[in-house]
């Protein structure tokens, strides 16, 4: 019972009827509105299982899953099974549904990376061959076609042979008494042809009078005639229906003997259609599918059990979306596993409400097999239960007061609640004497720590906001207020009490200034305007930590930035380096090929020649002149600064390499490392990187290294756009678009070292998410809006670390 209630006080049937809309068939609709919350975790892995692997198939395939032609047929198979004659219109909707499932069965069996959907249509049997024999028998208006039978046909080609002998006579009966009948018509009363007749000119034709109209002025008269065609006609007319009925009998016993196989299928896909309704329908909330997680299962003492970032009430974008309601405001839930109950304290009218009726329905909709509307990731524990005690259950019928009613659900609540339950408690004591509500709401609380799995409570009691001092179990939120608009942000802050701020709420609602005056002059008496100055001065606090907090985000971006831009002026430079080694070591070897070259023509000539000494001291003075052309001067080094600088912590130094004169942090240790700070920046260097401000070198300290340091890395290649490093996402969603984008970051960063992403224009909410993702990235070192030849505003380009 108390299940319902929650049900109904959290607004699920209202959700329900939002999910209905998304269905395609009418058992999926009305399964939808009606639609079970499972009792196990299997159960709900299942549903979501069913969910994602249709939401893919939703977002691959053009036209999605078709449930065209498939109708409800429960009824005419009970009474087929009950030897009842199905109509024709019966059997044609059977025909129609079995050809509309074999459809969805192929079209899933073409998609072998669903294995749950594929698992559910293996053992489906569409049988064709009823299938056949229907559209046969049956026309698509689904009257009884001629070719049913052959004695249909012939039954049917006597009626038109009698019905063509009555119109000739009728029609001669017209033309020869034109002035007796009142229109030139042929009409039917019941299923007997009669001729409109003036009343006063009855006698002109003789038969009889079927009917008169309303002014009495025609008389519908049967001319005798026909009377024996009609007669005819009467039979050959029953002898139709009999031959008639007779082939759908025949089609509804074929149908009553697999009766329980077109059940199964009938059932099969009504799941389906829910499957594909909850799909389209998280699509539509932008949700994401939930992780289920025990509190066992984490072991770190500061994660969380649950996370939901962003969370929107589902019914409030609906309302958005279609009732032309105002904008949602999402909330953050972050809730570690020591906690056993959240106390959410704040002014009337703040969302404290509403953040408990938004946590109920994530946790149902996550029982459901439905996607929850928060960004990913998204975790929560399966609770078996979700019970609630929301609002006010006053009633005058059964004698119960405000605070009666709600004692009475909590009991109900108490007797149902299990280890694993999720309670729900709005203004949890309230409705009696303040100072005895308080201890009862203590105490209560304190029960369901021990007893539920988490609780979480509203309150307006000061008591409560110290629990959390006392018992780790126990945590403080509130929801945020403006005291400069003096109204609700919506926001909900956690480890902060709230403030009630009746007062202020009461002014900015019309209460007259003096009353409010004389209350603030009362409340100042005691020491609740203190706490409140306290929690206001908390909540000061922390939207000032949140400032410095984005100021300090933005100076370690600026940092960044600045590292990124030496450390590529620093591969320049290295490549540079790298360039010019390389042109003086080719510059060599060409001077060494030429000299060898002289060389040997000098040795050839002397070779060639008469041996003399003449001609010895001439090679030699040949080979000196090309020594002193070729090879390279031996010039005496450059003198360099003395040595016996020693940097001191306070010093200002220069660092050639970088062009930067720094302030030496602390002094130079074993390995000759020393800290240094410019600007926003610290870095270490070595000695030798160093020089104090007129030119002195550092004493370098010598240590004996094990082996020569390896040569440097050759330089990256340039960036250069392909078909590896560039992702198309156009047309996909936010979180679908992530996934995409992880992969090819993944893959880029051993290859090209950036990634072109094409995200298209249009709305640009796929580019900010996109840029809000890689904002994230730790292998993201920039990113950029590509130039006008590469698509502008359309793709992005990220470059990886």
């Amino acid at each position: 019972m108390i299940q319902s209630e929650t049900l109904e006080l959290l607004e699920w049937p209202r959700l329900c009827q939002h999910l209905a809309t998304f269905a395609a068939t009418k058992l999926g609709a009305i399964a939808a509105q009606k639609i079970l919350i499972p009792d196990t975790l299997d159960e709900t892995q299942k549903l979501l299982a069913q969910t994602r692997e249709v939401y893919q198939l939703e977002s691959r395939l053009s036209s999605g899953l078709t449930f065209e032609g498939i109708y409800d047929i429960g009824e005419a198979l009970e009474r087929s099974e009950r030897q009842g004659v199905l109509f024709g219109e019966e059997l044609l909707e059977i025909a129609t549904t079995l050809a509309g499932v074999r459809r969805l069965r192929r079209i899933i069996d073409n998609q072998p990376d669903v294995p749950v959907l594929n698992a559910l249509v293996a053992d489906l049997r569409t049988y064709p061959e009823i299938e056949q024999e229907i559209h046969r028998c049956i026309d698509e208006r689904g009257k009884v076609a001629d070719r049913a039978s052959q004695k249909l046909g012939e039954i049917r080609a006597k009626m038109r042979q009698v019905r063509d002998r009555i119109y000739q006579v009728l029609q001669s009966i017209l033309q020869r008494q034109a002035g007796a009948v009142q229109e030139q018509i042929i009409a039917q009363r019941g299923d007997r042809f009669v001729i409109p007749v003036k009343a006063p000119q009855k006698d002109a034709i003789r038969g009889i009078v079927h009917d008169v109209s309303v002014s009495g002025a025609t008389l519908y008269i049967e001319p005798h005639a026909i009377v024996d065609l009609n007669n005819q006609m009467r039979q050959l007319v029953r002898q139709e229906q009999a031959e008639e009925e007779a082939i759908r009998r025949v089609l509804s016993e074929q149908v009553a003997t697999v009766k329980p196989d077109l059940e199964r299928l009938l059932a099969i896909a009504t799941t389906l259609d829910l499957a594909t309704a909850r799909a389209r329908y998280s699509l539509w909330l932008e949700g994401n599918p939930p992780r289920f997680i025990s509190r066992t299962e984490e072991a770190d003492g500061n994660a969380e059990i649950i996370t939901l970032r962003q969370l929107r009430h589902p019914l409030l974008v609906w309302q958005q979306q279609h009732e032309q309601g105002a904008p949602v405001v999402p909330i953050d839930l972050h809730i570690q596993p020591k906690i056993r109950v959240v106390a959410i304290t704040g002014p009337n009218t703040g969302g404290k409400t509403v953040t408990l009726k938004t946590l109920g329905l994530a946790a149902l909709m996550a029982k459901a097999g439905l996607f929850i509307p928060a960004r990913e990731p998204v975790e929560l524990p399966w609770f078996d239960q979700v019970l609630a005690d929301i609002g006010d259950e006053q009633s005058l019928e059964q004698s119960l007061s405000t605070f009666s009613g709600h004692i009475r659900r909590i009991s109900r609540i108490l007797e149902a609640l299990s280890e694993e339950t999720l309670v729900l408690l709005d203004e949890v004591g309230a409705g009696t004497d303040p100072t005895e509500g308080s201890a009862l709401a203590i105490a209560l609380l304190q029960y369901l720590a021990e007893t539920a799995g988490l609780t979480i409570a509203t309150t307006h009691f000061g008591e409560l906001k110290a629990l959390k001092y006392q018992d780790e179990r126990f945590e403080n939120a509130s929801v945020e207020f403006d005291d400069v608009s003096l109204s609700p942000t919506y926001r909900l802050l956690w480890g902060i009490p709230g403030r009630s701020n009746a007062l202020t709420i009461a002014r900015r609602l019309g209460l007259k200034p003096e009353i409010a005056d004389r209350a603030s002059d009362r409340v100042g008496v005691g020491s609740a305007e203190e706490i409140n100055q306290v929690i206001a001065g908390l909540e000061a606090q922390r939207r000032s930590q949140e400032t410095r907090a984005q100021e300090a985000a933005e100076l370690v971006k600026q940092a960044e930035r600045l590292h990124r831009e030496l450390s590529q002026k620093a591969a320049q430079l290295q490549e540079r380096e790298q360039q010019l080694k390389l042109s003086q070591e080719k510059a060599v070897q060409d001077e060494i090929n030429t000299a060898k070259s002289e060389i040997a023509r000098v040795i050839r000539r002397l070779q060639q020649g008469p041996a003399t000494a003449q001609h010895a001291q001439q090679a030699t003075e040949n080979l000196k002149e090309i020594a002193e052309v070729r090879l390279p001067s031996r010039k005496a080094p450059p003198a360099k600064p003395k040595p016996g600088f020693r940097p001191q912590v306070g010093d200002r130094v220069r660092i050639p390499r970088l062009g930067q004169t720094a302030e030496v942090l602390s002094g130079p240790d074993e390995d000759g490392e020393l800290s240094v700070r410019f600007g926003l920046m610290k870095m270490t260097v070595s000695l030798t990187d160093i020089e104090s401000l007129d030119g002195q070198k550092p004493d370098v300290p010598v240590k004996q290294k094990p082996a020569p340091a390896p040569a440097p890395a050759p330089p990256p290649p340039p960036t250069v756009r392909t078909s590896q490093n560039t992702v198309d996402i156009r047309g996909s969603r936010v979180g679908d678009a992530e996934i995409e984008l992880e992969r090819a970051i993944a893959t880029a960063a051993t290859k090209s070292g950036a990634v072109w992403i094409i995200h298209g224009k249009g709305t640009g909410k796929l580019r900010q998410g996109v840029h809000e993702f890689l904002q994230q990235h730790p292998q993201v070192s920039r990113y950029e809006l590509a130039t006008a030849q590469e698509g502008g505003a359309g793709v992005t380009v990220a470059y990886l670390t």
